[in-house]
């Protein structure tokens, strides 16, 4: 709807069919109509035809959005294995004795996804059931520690382990008893080797 407003003078004209002479319109000419002297058609009142969608005008493309990363899917036998009884007791007093130790405490993401995948690696080749995996405590948000993130790797471990190659060997996965580093390590119980 135009809004009531002052004509244009005659300069002002000039002007404004100087710039419009140099614009391309984005939208095709259209025909100039003479419904005011025809009488009422049952055509023009009806309602119109769907106009097909009008190519976008040519500017900033946004970029794709990138693929959605797919679910890695654990490795795991048809029967998930469980701990029993004897394993749980000697866990929780603390008389299990880890048959291999991984220290990951302080490196940064990287370095602890290598050495945990080489170490289990190890672990598997010598024959060990139980493997100790000293993560760090996951500290609570200090203002001392300047805005890093704690705990990082003792997050991402059991994605880690259910994503590897190794996950099929893997029996359970349990916390530490305080004696071999409490909240801040886990038990790796692997499969016996037949």
């Amino acid at each position: 709807m135009r809004r009531p407003g002052r004509r244009l003078s005659a300069e002002e004209r000039d002007l404004w069919s100087q710039v419009a002479r140099t614009v391309t319109p984005l939208d095709p000419p259209r025909p100039a109509s003479h419904h005011e002297n025809r009488a009422p058609d049952k055509a023009r009142d009806a309602v119109p035809a769907p106009q097909p969608p009008r190519k976008k005008a040519k500017g900033r493309i946004p970029p794709p959005l990138p693929p959605k990363p797919v679910p890695v899917q654990p490795k795991r036998s048809d029967a998930p294995a469980h701990l029993d009884g004897s394993w749980e007791r000697r866990i929780t007093k603390g008389t299990l004795v880890p048959d291999f130790s991984l220290d990951l405490h302080g490196a940064n993401l990287d370095a602890a996804y290598s050495r945990l995948m080489h170490g289990l690696g190890q672990a598997l080749a010598m024959g060990a059931r139980v493997v100790l995996v000293v993560t760090g405590k996951p500290r609570p948000v200090d203002a001392m520690d300047r805005g890093e993130r704690r705990g990082a790797i003792r997050a991402k471990i059991s994605d880690w382990l259910a994503a590897s190659q190794y996950a099929s060997d893997i029996v359970a996965i349990r916390g530490a008893h305080r004696r071999h580093g409490g909240a801040g390590a886990i038990y790796v119980v692997l499969k016996r080797r037949r």
